[in-house]
């Protein structure tokens, strides 16, 4: 990578990711009609359910896992 790439990437990572993140808070929050830090603390509960339920039941729904429990099957039948 060029050192022009690299500041470029860090410009953009650095300043305007988080300025977009607050926006789109904001907007989001606006939508809703609620106090920007209960739309921040709500994603954060979302987030964490979300990781729970995957770590979770979502392993045993995980499609390659499904997968290979169906050839297994299929194949003991025949």
């Amino acid at each position: 990578m060029t050192m022009i790439a690299l500041l470029l990437y860090r410009t953009i990572a650095d300043h305007l990711v988080p300025w977009a993140v607050t926006l789109a808070t904001r907007m989001l929050a606006r939508s809703l009609n609620m106090p920007e830090p209960l739309v921040h603390s709500t994603g954060h509960y979302v987030v964490a359910q979300v990781t729970a339920f995957e770590h979770g039941v979502g392993k045993s729904l995980c499609p390659f896992r499904l997968a290979r429990l169906l050839r297994a099957w299929w194949r003991g039948r025949h």
